[in-house]
């Protein structure tokens, strides 16, 4: 764990000589910042700077939870990058924050990958999901099992599964931000910079093709990109992938700038 902006916030850092810019990870619902580890190893030309948000892992004690605060943690570390050019890849919710910090520093953040952002605001999903549960243990069970399956609940020691409970109250924080239709947290219509949202066709694509339709119709800097067999997770499982589409966000940044 390396030094951090913002005190109780668990930074992790790959830094790599010559860095052409510093790419800031943001993790999505119930993962943590280590989740990124695959993508930092095959990351040769940029600096990786992650962290588990607040909620989280390392971070779950700092309070209070919710979008704005975890988007002043993202702007802190984008700060202490100096002038470098930041990069963000928000994976799931993680994309939420990203997008945030994105607009609040419009002149540090170049470039930003979303993958499979929910952005309920810009187009309703319609999914029928089941209500919160009352206890963030439980509801941290739930999306688990529903998320990865049962047989992967059912291999984790009994330590990672607390660990996974205790995570529940930073879940819930997300879950509530993002369900229904709620007024818009932020507007993608004013960001300034290039960005693409990216998704695999394992779920949901002709939901992910209207949304990234309708984004890049009211902004044109907005692009969408389908990767044809990346899951959700693909971070963990096709970081190949999201190193591509990285490689090319700053390449096309640093040469323009």
């Amino acid at each position: 764990m390396d030094p951090s902006p913002v005190a109780g916030l668990a930074v992790y850092e790959h830094r790599v000589a010559d860095p052409r810019a510093t790419v800031i990870a943001i993790h999505g619902g119930l993962d943590r910042g280590g989740s990124f580890a695959r993508v930092a190893r095959r990351l040769t030309a940029d600096d990786l700077v992650t962290f588990d948000r607040r909620g989280y892992q390392g971070s779950r004690d700092l309070l209070p939870l919710g979008i704005g605060p975890s988007v002043d943690d993202l702007v802190a570390l984008i700060d202490a990058e100096g002038d470098r050019p930041v990069v963000l890849f928000g994976h799931s919710f993680g994309g939420v924050v990203a997008l945030g910090a994105a607009l609040a520093r419009p002149h540090r953040v170049v470039a930003l990958l979303c993958w499979e952002t929910p952005l309920p605001w810009v187009l309703h999903r319609g999914t029928n999901h089941p209500p919160l549960a009352e206890s963030g243990a439980v509801e941290a069970e739930r999306f688990f099992r529903r998320m990865v399956g049962d047989r992967a609940w059912d291999r984790l020691t009994d330590a990672d599964r607390e660990a996974r409970r205790r995570d529940g109250e930073g879940l819930l924080s997300d879950l509530r931000a993002i369900r229904g239709t709620p007024a818009a947290p932020f507007d993608e219509t004013a960001l300034a910079v290039p960005m693409i949202y990216a998704y695999g066709d394992r779920h949901a694509t002709d939901y992910y093709n209207d949304l990234t339709a309708r984004m890049h119709e009211s902004n044109p800097l907005i692009t969408g990109r389908l990767i044809p067999g990346s899951p959700h997770g693909a971070h963990l499982a096709s970081p190949d992938a999201v190193v591509t589409l990285l490689d090319e966000l700053v390449g096309v940044t640093c040469a323009s700038a």
